[in-house]
This record gives structure tokens, C-alpha cells and sequence, in this order.
């Protein structure tokens, strides 16, 4: 009797092959709850903070729970970094070669996968390449080309190397389409061409549908890498368009120029609630794209890791 209620409560507290127990459940979400709060508190302490009135900010007692919620920190960061002509820039700028760069990095990937072709591990290395080597090493020679082509400041200085499959972390694209489609069963393919379909109808009606994971999470990567560069952006596109954070980056010297420190009274000098409200409207779009698309891209991650025929 003492034996089966030992096995019984083993079985509670440590669980068995089919049920997890009271510890390792606690001990999961534990683990869980300390990666979230690491991940979760620069952001809840950037909001909190840009909500906080200057007498919060002054006032020591004052640490999480804001007295009042002060806007007066928003106003001004959405005119220093002038928001809406900013947001649309940006938006362009991320989406357009996001757009481009996926499609290219889908035919690619699916040649790689389902088609022979002579010299293909040089093109895996040189593909490679392009994501080992930094791009801080092949800048100037791109830079140097761009203003003998007149690119320079223009948004084709994106969309160029986006078309030719030289967008921001395109390897890591191909790769991910390459791994799909090599999943694909090819029983679907040589049925198609049995009736009669062409390559690109075998493209577009089979390996397409199948991808549509492997769509979704390009399409995320690449608008968050293209909405936080600021190195590449800055060199090409310097004198022309601007984007969030190319201007959250001479946050500071806006500021100094629209409220100069002779004109406004101690209260409405920049301060570090300015720049929190700075970053988190840097940050919100992207944030909202994630709340919008967080069941879609989920689901893509884990259907993408499935292996095929």
C-alpha cells in the first residue's frame, strides 16, 4: 500500500512519459517567465517611462506607476521626428524591397532545390558569402558603383541589390525557401508535368502553396531588417528619404533645434522621457505588424521545420 502511494505521488511530482509533473511544470515556467521578464522589461520600462511627467521624472518615489499620464512627451517626439512623412517613408522603404527581395529569393531557392546545376556547392559558398562576410567590408565598393550609377539618396539603391538577390540577409531567405521546397514530395511535380504543366505552372500551382510559410516568415524577417537598418540606410539613402530610425538617430540634435535651450524653460529641455516616447513610436509599427500577423507567423515557424516525402 505505502508502495503504490509512493509510485502516486512520483508519478504527481515528477510526472510520467505521458504527463508532466508539479516540478518540472514549475520549473518550465519558471524558466519561461525569467526569459520573458529579460525580453518583456526594457519595453515595459521604455512605456512607462515615456508616459512620465517631468515632476515624475524628478520625483524619486516614482518608479513603475506614472502619477498621471503625461502625452506631453508624445507630442513632441511625433514632431521632432515628423511622424507621418517619416512613417511613410519608412514604410516604403521596408516593404518595397521586402516585396522584391522575397519573390527573387523564391526562384531562387526553389532552381537550388529542383534543378541540376553544374557548380551548384560554389553557389552555396558564395551565396554563404554574402551573409559571413560584413557588409561594412563591401560598402564602399557598392557605394562608389551606386554614385557612378546616380543612385545614391534613391530608394533604387534598395530595390537594385533586392531584384538581383543582394537585399539585406537574402542568404538566410534562400536557404529558408531552398529548405522548402527540397521538402516538397516530388510525386506532386512529376503528376503536374505528367498533364501536360510547364515549369512555371509547376512553380506557381504546386511549390507556391506549399511555401506560403516559408513566405510569411521572409516577409517578417526581411521588414524588420530593412525597419532597423540604420548603417546601409544612412549611406544610401543620405540626402534622400528618410526612415524612423535614421531620424531616431539625430533624435537629439532635432530636438536641440526645434526647442533650443535659450527658448524653453527647464521642463521642456529634452529629457529621457522624450526619447523613450522617441523609440516606442520607432517601435509601434512593428509591433503592431506583430500583434496583426502573431497567429500566421507562429503557425509558419512551425510548419516551415516540417520535413517532406
Amino acid at each position: 500500500m505505502r508502495r503504490l502511494q509512493f509510485d502516486y505521488l512520483r508519478r504527481v511530482v515528477w510526472g510520467v512519459h505521458n504527463r508532466t509533473g508539479i516540478i518540472p511544470t514549475v520549473l518550465l515556467y519558471a524558466v519561461l517567465i525569467a526569459i520573458g521578464f529579460v525580453y518583456l522589461y526594457p519595453l515595459l520600462f521604455m512605456a512607462i517611462t515615456s508616459f512620465k511627467s517631468p515632476d515624475d521624472l524628478l520625483n524619486p518615489m516614482v518608479q513603475w506607476v506614472p502619477t498621471e499620464l503625461y502625452l506631453g512627451n508624445y507630442q513632441k517626439a511625433y514632431r521632432v521626428l515628423n511622424y507621418l512623412d517619416t512613417l511613410r517613408s519608412t514604410i516604403v522603404v521596408s516593404v518595397a524591397p521586402t516585396a522584391l527581395q522575397v519573390v527573387v529569393c523564391a526562384l531562387v531557392g526553389y532552381g537550388l532545390a529542383r534543378y541540376r546545376l553544374w557548380g551548384k556547392p560554389l553557389l552555396f559558398a558564395l551565396i554563404f558569402a554574402t551573409f559571413v562576410i560584413p557588409p561594412q567590408n563591401t560598402i564602399i565598393p557598392q557605394m562608389l558603383n551606386y554614385r557612378y550609377l546616380n543612385l545614391l539618396g534613391s530608394i533604387w539603391a534598395l530595390l537594385i541589390p533586392a531584384v538581383l538577390g543582394q537585399g539585406f540577409k537574402s542568404a538566410i531567405f534562400i536557404l529558408i525557401f531552398y529548405q522548402n521546397f527540397l521538402s516538397l514530395p516530388r510525386a506532386l511535380e512529376e503528376a503536374a508535368r505528367l498533364d501536360g504543366a510547364s515549369d512555371f505552372t509547376v512553380f506557381w500551382r504546386i511549390a507556391l502553396p506549399g511555401a506560403v510559410p516559408a513566405f510569411i516568415v521572409s516577409f517578417i524577417f526581411s521588414v524588420v531588417w530593412y525597419w532597423n537598418e540604420t548603417y546601409l540606410t544612412t549611406v544610401f539613402l543620405e540626402g534622400g528619404m528618410q526612415t524612423l530610425p535614421m531620424q531616431l538617430a539625430k533624435f537629439t540634435q532635432a530636438y536641440e533645434n526645434l526647442y533650443p535651450a535659450s527658448m524653453v524653460n527647464i521642463f521642456d529641455r529634452l529629457n529621457e522621457a522624450v526619447k523613450m516616447s522617441g523609440t516606442f513610436l520607432t517601435i509601434l509599427p512593428l509591433l503592431v505588424m506583430y500583434f496583426i500577423l502573431q497567429r500566421w507567423f507562429v503557425e509558419s515557424i512551425e510548419r516551415s521545420g516540417l520535413a517532406g516525402e
